[in-house]
C-alpha cells in the first residue's frame, strides 16, 4: 500500500511559513549526490497528460537524467493514458514490472517524498496555482508557457521560486538548440549588433477563429473532475468545447480559445516570440514603455478570445515591436544595417528557410568576446542539467515573467482600447487604475487563491 501523506497534513507542513522555507539547505535531494548514491536520476511527476502533457512526458522520458515515477490528471482517461505511455516506454527499454504511480490530485503528488520535480502542463489559468504549490513543497518545476495566466501570477510565482530556492524552467523551447536553432542564431546575431542600431521587430503569431458553435452547457463526463479543473476561473457550466476533447488525446483543447482559461494568441504564441524578442534586445528583465493595441474578439461563440490584432509596443532605445495578424508567423528584426527573420521549420537553402538574413554574414557565429547563449541541447534536458548543477536554466522565471507581462499588457490594451504606459521597475501601469486592475483576477474560491497560499507560506 502506498504511503501517501494526507492532504491535510501536507497543507499544514507546506504552509508553515518562511521558517519552513529557511530550513531547505539544498535544492538537490541527498540521494542524488555522491558516487555511491543508489539513485542518481531525478524523479519526475508529469502533471497534466493531455496533448502537450504527453509531449512533455515524452521529452522527459527521453532524457537519461530523469526517471518518470508518477503521472497526475483530473481526467481519468488521460491519467490512464499517461501511465500507459510511461510504463510502455520503460518496458521497451527492457524493464520488467514497471509501475508508474497515478495521482488524481496534484497536492497528493507534491506530498510524495519520492518525487523531486514536476512538469506542469495544465491549462494556462492553473499554471501559477500548481507551480506555486510545487515551489512551496520544494519540488523543481518545468512549467509550460505562458508561464502564468496574468501579470500578478507571474510576480507571485517568481516570489515563490526565489523563496524556495528551487529550479524552474519555462517551456520556451525556442531558446534551445532543438528542435529549432533558428531563434537562437537570429537573436544572438541581433544581440551582438549585427544589424547595427535595431529599429523594429515585427512578430506574427497566427490567428484564432471562432468554432462556429454557440455556448451550450453539457453534463460533466464521469471521468472529469470539472470543479478542480475550473479552479480559479469564474463559475460556469461545463462545455466540452471549452475544456478538451473527450474523444481524442491529440485534439487542440478549447480552453486555449476561451478567455477565462487562456488569453488567445497574444499569450499563447506571444509568450514564445516576445520572449525571443526580449532576448535579442537585452530586455529579458525589462519590458515595453508604452503599449497600443487593437483587436477583434469572438462574439456569440463558445470561444471568446481575440481573432485579428495589431499591437505596437515601444521599448528602450526607441525599438518598436509590432505584432500583427497579417505578418508571417515568426520574428523579423530590422536594423540600420540589415534584417534577419526566424521561424519554426526544418533548415533549407531556399528563400523560405526558417532562418534567413539580408546578408549571410549577419548569421556568422559571434567572434571572441561576443555574446553567446547558454548551451542548451533541449529545453527539458537543460532543466534537468540545471537541477543537477544547482544553476539557473536557460528560461528562468525571472525572464519568463517579463515575457508574460509584455504579452498580458498587450491584451489589457486590447480590452481598454487606449494607449498604456508600463513601468517595468514596478511592474505596474503608470497612473491607470483600470489597467492595473486587469493585472490580476479574483479567485473563485479561497482554495484556488495563489496570493493566500503565498501569504500562508510566509512568502512576501
Amino acid at each position: 500500500m502506498e504511503m501517501i501523506q494526507s492532504r491535510r497534513s501536507f497543507l499544514k507542513t507546506s504552509l508553515r511559513g518562511a521558517a519552513a522555507l529557511a530550513v531547505l539547505p539544498d535544492i538537490i535531494p541527498a540521494r542524488l549526490l555522491g558516487a555511491n548514491a543508489p539513485n542518481k536520476k531525478i524523479q519526475v511527476a508529469q502533471i497534466g497528460c493531455g496533448r502537450m502533457g504527453r509531449s512533455d512526458l515524452g521529452n522527459v522520458l527521453n532524457e537519461s537524467q530523469a526517471r518518470v515515477v508518477a503521472v497526475c490528471d483530473l481526467d481519468a482517461h488521460r491519467l490512464a493514458a499517461g501511465k500507459k505511455m510511461a510504463e510502455e516506454y520503460y518496458q521497451e527499454q527492457g524493464e520488467q514490472g514497471v509501475n508508474v504511480k497515478t495521482y488524481h490530485d496534484y497536492r497528493d503528488a507534491l506530498a510524495a517524498p519520492d518525487i523531486d520535480a514536476v512538469v506542469v502542463t495544465v491549462p494556462d489559468h492553473s499554471h501559477a496555482r500548481l507551480a506555486i504549490a510545487a515551489a512551496i513543497a520544494g519540488k523543481h518545476i518545468y512549467v509550460q508557457k505562458p508561464v502564468t495566466y496574468n501579470i500578478a501570477e507571474a510576480i507571485g510565482l517568481r516570489r515563490a521560486v526565489e523563496a524556495s530556492r528551487i529550479i524552474l524552467q519555462t517551456g520556451s523551447q525556442q531558446r534551445s538548440e532543438r528542435p529549432w536553432r533558428s531563434f537562437r542564431a537570429a537573436s544572438e546575431a541581433v544581440r551582438n549588433g549585427r544589424l547595427g542600431q535595431l529599429r523594429t521587430i515585427k512578430i506574427g503569431l497566427g490567428v484564432d477563429h471562432p468554432c462556429g458553435h454557440a455556448p451550450a452547457p453539457m453534463a460533466v463526463p464521469a471521468n472529469l473532475d470539472f470543479e478542480h479543473w475550473l479552479g480559479s476561473a469564474p463559475e460556469q457550466p461545463y462545455m466540452e468545447r471549452r475544456v478538451h476533447p473527450q474523444g481524442s488525446l491529440e485534439g487542440r483543447p478549447g480552453w486555449i480559445t476561451t478567455e477565462d482559461f487562456g488569453l488567445g494568441m497574444i499569450t499563447n504564441w506571444g509568450a514564445h516570440h516576445v520572449d525571443i524578442a526580449h532576448w535579442a534586445m537585452g530586455q529579458e528583465l525589462g519590458g515595453p514603455l508604452t503599449i497600443e493595441s487593437q483587436a477583434r474578439f469572438m462574439q456569440h461563440d463558445a470561444w471568446t478570445v481575440h481573432t485579428t490584432y495589431h499591437v505596437e509596443m515601444l521599448y528602450p532605445k526607441q525599438v518598436q515591436v509590432i505584432l500583427d495578424h497579417k505578418f508571417p508567423t515568426g520574428i523579423r528584426f530590422e536594423g540600420d544595417e540589415g534584417w534577419v527573420f526566424c521561424t519554426r521549420g526544418e533548415e533549407s537553402n531556399d528563400t523560405q528557410a526558417p532562418l534567413r538574413a539580408s546578408d549571410p554574414k549577419i548569421l556568422l557565429p559571434p567572434g571572441a568576446g561576443g555574446v553567446r547563449w547558454m548551451p542548451s541541447r533541449t529545453q527539458h534536458g537543460n532543466w534537468l542539467e540545471s537541477i543537477a548543477a544547482n544553476r539557473q536554466p536557460i528560461a528562468p522565471i525571472q525572464q519568463s515573467a517579463r515575457s508574460l507581462e509584455a504579452c498580458a499588457a498587450a491584451w489589457i490594451g486590447m480590452k481598454l482600447k487606449r494607449k498604456l504606459t508600463w513601468d517595468a521597475a514596478t511592474e505596474m501601469f503608470t497612473g491607470d487604475e483600470a489597467a492595473n486592475a486587469l493585472r490580476s483576477r479574483k479567485a473563485r474560491k479561497p482554495e484556488y487563491d495563489f496570493e493566500l497560499a503565498l501569504k500562508t507560506a510566509g512568502i512576501a
